[in-house]
Formats: structure tokens, sequence, C-alpha cells
């Protein structure tokens, strides 16, 4: 018996598969060494990979599938792994879109930290939806920061949902914006990531996971990524709170190609290329001494070119 499937767990060296939109889950293990074009990520499976299986009969809780293969990836999120280290993880692929859960306050937010996310999903093409949580604890005494946040980023060209896992305010948008999809939810530690994902299906519990331990055998089951099915349709892969997001395969001269405020004036620029720092008729500074372009944005993008010099 083969088929295809996606893998919506990794715990290790074992996983779980289910035929989306189907949801019925079966254990897999991996053949032989699995490899992946231009891949130097320490795990070559992830959550959202399709991947091509075979199995002996139908009893597979005897005898888990067997990856035979991973299918090319749509898409994919990947940060650099702990400790500014060379190595990578993909955190996910196959995506419909990525929401980023942040806060302005408790905790405040720290902007080149999302930029980072940002600009990762401009590179490999998912596209990003920003979820600013907590709204309830601070929106009235800070409507000035709640604006100024969203002008940043809508006008950089992302959706910006207000919401409150709390009071549920902005919830059914954002359900009704995951529907039908596979959606990867991220964010730094403390921002309610946890808490949206079960406002918006109560019988999903993230910090704990519902997918049974049973269907690994007993195996040991810890899991930095997984995903989970909405009620209301379509799918959830959760991440554990982020500490740090550091980019992987970009070039120094790439990097302000992924910021789509900048790409729309850059190539007015006088030079090419342009590092808009410190050359004469850059475009990008133009930009951003009329406005049209973030301070604040702006500011990340000097952070990661510097950071790029590190890995060097």
């Amino acid at each position: 018996m083969e088929g295809i499937a996606t893998v919506v767990k990794n715990a290790g060296s074992h996983y779980l598969l289910s035929e989306l939109p189907a949801w019925e889950l079966f254990p897999a293990v991996l053949r032989g060494r699995v490899r992946l074009e231009r891949s130097g990520a320490t795990n070559p499976v992830a959550v959202g990979d399709r991947v091509r299986y075979e199995c002996e009969g139908t009893a597979m809780e005897e005898h888990p599938a067997v990856i035979k293969e991973i299918l090319p990836r749509e898409n994919y999120l990947i940060r650099r792994s702990a400790n500014l280290s060379r190595q990578s993880h993909v955190i996910a692929s196959n995506l419909d879109q990525a929401v980023i859960v942040v806060t302005l306050l408790f905790p405040e937010i720290k902007l080149p930290f999302l930029d980072r996310i940002l600009v990762t999903c401009e590179v490999y093409k998912v596209p990003a939806v920003i979820v600013l949580n907590k709204v309830d604890l601070y929106r009235e005494d800070a409507r000035d920061l709640v604006d100024a946040f969203k002008s940043i980023y809508e006008g950089a060209g992302y959706p910006v949902l207000e919401t409150s896992a709390r009071t549920g305010e902005g919830i059914d948008e954002l359900r009704e914006r995951c529907r039908g999809r596979i959606n990867l939810f991220s964010g730094e530690s403390g921002m309610g990531k946890s808490s949206v994902i079960k406002a918006l299906d109560p019988s999903l519990d993230p910090k704990i996971g519902k997918i049974s331990a049973a269907h690994l055998q007993g195996r040991h089951t810890t899991s930095l990524y997984e995903m989970y099915r909405l009620a209301s349709g379509g799918f959830v892969i959760d991440t554990p709170g982020l500490r740090g997001f550091g980019l992987v395969d970009l070039e120094k001269e790439e990097i302000s190609k992924y910021f789509p405020e900048m790409l729309a004036v850059m190539d007015r620029c006088r030079f090419v290329p342009c590092t808009h720092t410190h050359e004469p008729g850059c475009a990008v500074k133009a930009a951003l001494e009329e406005g049209r372009i973030s301070a604040e944005r702006y500011h990340s993008y000097l952070g990661m070119l510097e950071e790029d010099t590190k890995f060097r």
C-alpha cells in the first residue's frame, strides 16, 4: 500500500502523517537517509512536508508506514539555529499563511524580531498577517501606539488584525482568515499565541497537545512543531515561543529586496547595487526622509546588514 500524506507531527525519528484534508493520523518512520536539495537544515523532514509513503497492509498501528520520499516544497520558513550558528532549522513547509502574534505592551514588542520573521516570509514566499493581541489591556490608553504600529506595517503591505484572546475581539475575523488554510502561528514568548489558538478553537490546547502519544507507540514524543485541525476548517501549526530569529541564505545585497516598501522604490536609486546607507541619489533614503518608509523598519534593515557580517 502506497500513498501521499502530510507530516503533522515530528517527534525525533518518528512522525505522524495524515492525508489532508482528511484527519486520520497514522505513524511513520524515515527510510534510510533522505536528503533535501540545498538543505543544511538540522531536520530533513518538517511539519507540513508532503511525503510519499508505503506500508505493509492496513495494520499501521503494528507496522508504521515508511517515508520513501519528501515531495518538493511549495514554500517553507527556516531560521538560523540557536547561538548564531551556521546551522538552520526548517520550521514548517507548504504554508498558506504565517500568522505572527505580537503585542505592543505586556510584553513590549521588539520590532527587529518581527521584521526578521517578515523578511523570511518574503524570501520563502509565505504570505504573512500580523495579529496585534491583548488590545483589551492597552488600546484605549495607547491608541497612538496602536495607530503608529498599524501605520508602519499596513504601510509596508501587511494586514494587521487587532485581537484579544481574553475578550474574543477580532477572533471571528482571524478564524475566517484561517478557514481552509494551513496556517503557521509564530511569535515571541509571552505574546499570547497559544491563547489565540485556543480562542480560535476551544477544543485545542497547544500547550499540552491533543495528538495522542499512543500513535507514536510510546516513543519519545517531544515536538517543537505540531499541526492541529481547526473545528471551523483549516489547520494550525503551532510553534514554541521564539527568542531569536536569525536570517538564513540571504546575501547582504539582497536584504532590502524583501522589504516591500523598499523594493517599490529602489529601482530609482542612482547606483546599482545600492546598500541604501551612504550612496548619493538613493531613492530608499529619500523615501525615508519623506516618511514613505518608516524609520523603525529602516533601522531593522540596518541591523540585518550588521548581523550579516557576523557570518562571513
